[in-house]
């Protein structure tokens, strides 16, 4: 299985990309919220175990992970989603499938919405983080991200909390997923990191899913979303909401939010079956 990463440079950013495989068929994997590539790689093993046409490909999303930040004013969904279809024009071609995981499911439709996708692309969203919060956390959610964004104190204290892996495991609990010492010890690196944490709270502060609902009756691709029934981040109900010709939903009981990290040989089985099916319903 070839793997490997490389710095890339597309729309006015450096980019870290992340590779496994080098199959003919290419599947685009958008990480969440406060995650990067890295979260991807025992999908990605389990993935060409199964089947070893693909290449996988993961990209660390602007100013996370160990890819460079997009500037000031320009740091919402839609910009980030420019960069990426910037990003997706120097790969020699175009992916297949795009699985977007929480908040990167809503960058995956807001990259289809803004033409960066043509639709034959499957996408598939992990419990994708899709619908605003309601009612007064709707309004008080984004106007906190922003203020913790603007405080530059904010990051270097987070990161020096995040040297206490205790904190980072209960962190990981409260998403509903149950992930072994390998990926704590991980997400509590990327934690302890102030330049990614900064880079998580400004994508959290410009995070226009309003916009995204409004526009989402124009998509065109097909799309599964699949659910962990154990999510205690994105409310598994939300898919149900989001069902319409052309949305397909699969649920796994016994997985939260963190599906991907928690059990991959489940989600890659269950995924490439959903591909070979590509007219089948699913429930």
């Amino acid at each position: 299985m070839g793997a490997g990463t490389t710095m890339v440079s597309a729309g006015g950013l450096r980019w870290h990309l992340a590779r496994w495989g080098d199959g003919p068929r290419q599947l685009l994997c958008l990480h969440g919220t406060g995650a990067c590539s890295d979260s991807f790689q025992t999908l990605a093993q389990a993935w060409l175990a199964r089947d070893a046409g693909w290449t996988l490909l993961a990209p660390d999303l602007p100013g996370q992970g160990r890819s460079a930040p997009l500037p000031p004013g320009r740091r919402g969904m839609a910009a980030m989603a420019e960069a990426l279809r910037a990003l997706l024009a120097t790969l020699a071609e175009p992916p297949a499938v795009v699985l977007g995981h929480s908040a990167g499911g809503a960058l995956m439709l807001r990259l289809a919405l803004d033409g960066g996708l043509s639709p034959p692309t499957r996408l598939i969203g992990l419990n994708a983080a899709l619908q605003p919060f309601d009612g007064l956390a709707g309004w008080t959610y984004p106007a906190l991200a922003r203020l913790l964004a603007w405080n530059p104190l904010v990051p270097p204290l987070a990161a020096w909390r995040a040297r206490d892996l205790t904190a980072v495991r209960r962190l990981i609990a409260a998403t509903g997923s149950a992930l072994n010492e390998d990926a704590v010890a991980r997400y509590g690196h990327w934690l302890r990191q102030p330049t990614h944490l900064a880079g998580v709270l400004s994508m959290m502060a410009d995070w226009d899913l309003a916009g995204l609902q409004r526009d989402l009756p124009r998509l065109q691709h097909p799309l599964t979303l699949v659910v962990g029934e154990r999510d205690a981040v994105v409310p598994p109900a939300q898919a149900a909401r989001l069902r319409r010709p052309g949305v397909q939903v699969q649920r796994l009981d016994g997985l939260g939010h963190l599906m991907h990290e928690e059990d991959p040989p489940r989600l890659a089985a269950l995924l490439l079956a959903d591909l070979d099916q590509p007219n089948a319903a699913c429930s």
